[in-house]
């Protein structure tokens, strides 16, 4: 009986740190809300990773012509000192070959190209190619993003489609119960919902909403030309020259629905930084 006891210990501990994930992680992550990627704002992704020796692996499957994003954002980072690049393209029935699984040894950075979404969950969920990125992120490396690159980053993700509103000249246009699609994202960022392009593609609907679906997760948004660097202590510094906006329902009340579904709530706090400017994940708040 004691060595069964034993046993579940070891195996109950084990689960444990599988799911804490990202929480115990020791890298960094970089996510950029897309658009334009000043030098300034891409030499601190370099910073983070340490050297421009560092290995850096790119993953371009979220671009409908992947190969050609993978070469000029290669062409990018090595113009800008790096000398170790790669990049792996695959889909989910050639992630886990070898010659791509190779690729990851000794990576210290990677990076997700912009496009969509539901093409990078699609390559790799579920594949060994992923767990060795998420293993670079917990052994102290930095995974970065940039835009639906950003959107992969939360445990739930927004995918970009709506499920009531089948107007396609207006996206997006109310605040709505089961109206915004959600998926399973990589979660690297499990205390808040991701969301890119923010202001300037007048994204404030779709995360609201998805937020008070989620009034346990916060809405974080995310603008072009602008990034948030998260912590291994789970706070976060704005850099960029926009904004970031969060929205946090922990303590509202009456999330509530009208006959059409309209969703309306009191008490949702906003928050919105600027480069410079740090917010804490566990504790919701800004840090002075």
């Amino acid at each position: 009986m004691k060595k069964m006891s034993k046993s579940l210990s070891i195996l109950l501990l084990i689960a444990a740190q599988i799911l804490a994930g990202s929480e115990n992680s020791k890298g960094h992550l970089f996510i950029i809300g897309g658009g334009d990627r000043s030098p300034e704002l891409m030499n601190k992704y370099f910073e983070l990773v340490g050297d421009y020796d560092s290995k850096i692996v790119i993953i371009p499957m979220a671009s409908s012509v992947p190969l050609e994003v993978a070469q000029e954002q290669k062409e990018e980072f090595i113009k800008l000192g790096c000398k170790n690049v790669d990049f792996i393209y695959c889909d989910n029935i050639t992630a886990d070959v070898d010659s791509n699984l190779l690729k990851m040894e000794n990576v210290k950075a990677v990076f997700f190209s912009g496009g969509d979404q539901a093409r990078l969950t699609a390559a790799l969920l579920g594949t060994k190619l992923l767990e060795k990125i998420k293993k670079v992120y917990n052994e102290g490396g930095v995974v970065g993003g940039t835009s639906a690159g950003a959107a992969i980053m939360s445990e739930v993700m927004i995918t970009g489609d709506e499920l009531i509103n089948k107007d396609k000249e207006d996206f997006f246009i109310a605040i709505q119960k089961g109206n915004i699609k959600t998926t399973e994202g990589f979660g690297f960022v499990k205390t808040g919902i991701i969301d890119q392009h923010f202001v300037l593609r007048k994204r404030l609907n779709r995360l609201i909403s998805v937020v008070l679906e989620h009034p346990n997760l916060l809405g974080i948004g995310i603008d072009e030309s602008t990034a948030i660097i998260v912590n291994p202590d789970s706070t976060f510094e704005v850099a960029g020259e926009r904004t970031v906006l969060i929205f946090n329902a922990t303590d509202a009340k009456d999330i509530r629905t009208n006959k059409e579904g309209l969703l309306s709530a009191s008490g949702i706090k906003l928050d919105i930084l600027q480069s410079g400017e740090k917010y804490n994940l566990k504790q919701k708040c800004v840090i002075k």
